[in-house]
């Protein structure tokens, strides 16, 4: 496959590309958490734990600026901020199932050594 370049990135495969858009700690429990329901920022914090403010607000944008999530701001007072899954986001909640179900029967596996 020939190389392919994104945002001025090299990449060798897709699947390199792939998980720098998902992979981490927290940007697939993000997604994960929005499969189903709009969320608003602080619900999501309440909902991942041990995720700082500033990772959080971080993978917010990144999963936005690569069309994953959406972010609605509602002009009230106090600010009213929701975030949704795109289509984009909807397509990769497959991808998340099948490698969380896979880590769930590995940590199964291992507990039981």
């Amino acid at each position: 496959m020939p190389d392919f370049i994104y945002k001025g990135k090299v990449y060798y495969n897709p699947v390199q590309l792939v998980m720098e858009q998902i992979g981490g700690t927290w940007k697939a429990p993000i997604l994960w958490r929005l499969r189903n329901q709009t969320m608003r920022y602080g619900e999501l914090r309440k909902d991942i734990p041990h995720i700082s403010d500033k990772m959080l607000t971080t993978q917010l944008r990144e999963l936005e600026s690569d069309g994953y999530i959406q972010r609605k701001v509602y002009a009230v007072v106090p600010p009213k901020t929701e975030y949704s899954l795109t289509d984009k986001g909807k397509d990769i909640i497959e991808l998340i199932n099948v490698i969380r179900n896979y880590g769930l029967k590995m940590i199964e596996q291992y507990q039981n050594e």
